[in-house]
């Protein structure tokens, strides 16, 4: 998760909430929109991507 907070902080994206699960949420929405606008290549998206599900999936306890 480190990393996909670097990539979002390189765009001036902070998010944090206190919500765990909220702020992947969020993470998630940032993510689309940076990728959307052709910001980030796709494997940085896809990398984020996997990440953040991996990431929910941990909180949710499947993983």
């Amino acid at each position: 998760m480190i990393e996909v907070r670097n990539l979002l902080k390189r765009f001036g994206a902070f998010i944090y909430t206190g919500d765990r699960l909220g702020d992947l949420e969020l993470i998630e929405f940032e993510l689309n929109d940076l990728y959307q606008y052709g910001f980030i290549t796709q494997h940085e998206f896809l990398m984020a991507k996997l990440c953040v599900e991996k990431e929910k999936n941990q909180l949710k306890g499947n993983g």
